[in-house]
């Protein structure tokens, strides 16, 4: 078996094009294109070049993209006032504060203050809340980049029995919770698997649907996978000679699964996609549309 290819690239690229109606609506609404504002503090190479992308796919779509860079040694109470500033700023639909923050910056103090209503990340607590009892405003961008995939390739989600390797608060969890959802999205049987489970391999090989997001290069080997499961590979590395990989051995899971995501063009433009959709319906909702 050779698994067919979950294409985030090109499946980005429609979700993008699809937003050019949307914009132009809220455009024609409120006088001004929706506004996104990214706040990069320190200089992380790694989030530079995500805030960077970010803002150049942001306006390809139409969207008011703009990026504070704020030097490392900028203090907790100086960021606060930064995002209060965009909060009260009508022109800002959408939020996000880059993350990894420098030390001495509590990143749940920051991530408390966004306005539910311009948090697009899906990060506050009052939207992790809502998708947890079914009435979500705004999901994690990577999670709900990885169901519109499958949604988009025809994968049946409902009743499959999915495992989620990681628990974090940006991935994991959200996964497990939009999996869960009743209705079109999710429907599945969810177990979630973290550093203290046992025997992690056997309750992989279980899996009609592996999401990886365990951020450990090579983790999943491919005789963990179950014959003709869905392999989604959250996790994105650099090797020694320069090349990507993820949390899957791509080259032998995917001899095993009937679909699968590659390293890098898979999850990762799907995620901006995702984030440029939420801050389309952040204006949409601004605007009474």
């Amino acid at each position: 078996m050779s698994a067919r290819i979950l294409d985030g690239k090109e499946t980005a690229r429609a979700i993008r094009g699809e937003l050019a109606g949307r914009v132009a609506a809220v455009r024609d609404r409120l006088g001004r294109p929706p506004g996104l504002t990214a706040v990069l503090v320190g200089d992380d190479p790694a989030s530079g070049i995500y805030v960077k992308n970010k803002e150049k796919a942001a306006g390809a779509a139409g969207i008011a993209g703009e990026v504070r860079r704020l030097p490392g040694s900028t203090s907790e109470a100086e960021l606060l006032d930064v995002v209060d500033a965009l909060n009260a700023d009508p022109k800002v639909d959408g939020i996000l504060v880059q993350l990894p923050l420098p030390k001495g910056i509590d990143p749940d103090r920051v991530i408390d203050r966004i306005l539910p209503a311009k948090d697009v990340d899906g990060f506050h607590p009052e939207n992790v809340g809502l998708l947890a009892i079914g009435r979500p405003r705004f999901a994690s961008c990577t999670p709900l980049g990885v169901v519109e995939l499958l949604r988009r390739h025809g994968v049946e989600v409902r009743g499959a029995r999915a495992v989620v390797l990681g628990r974090s608060n940006i991935v994991g969890k959200p996964m497990a919770m939009l999996l869960l959802q009743k209705g079109s999205v999710g429907d599945a049987t969810v177990t979630v698997c973290h550093s203290a489970s046992r025997d992690i391999p056997a309750i992989v090989r279980e899996a009609d649907l592996l999401v990886a997001a365990v951020g450990r290069p090579g983790f999943v080997r491919g005789d963990w996978i179950k014959p003709g499961a869905v392999v989604v590979d959250v996790g994105i590395h650099r090797r020694e000679d320069g090349s990507l990989c993820g949390d899957v051995v791509f080259e032998e899971a995917s001899e095993v699964a009937s679909w699968i995501t590659p390293v890098p063009g898979g999850v990762g433009p799907m995620t901006i996609a995702m984030l440029l959709s939420n801050t389309v319906a952040a204006a949409e909702r601004a605007g009474g549309g």
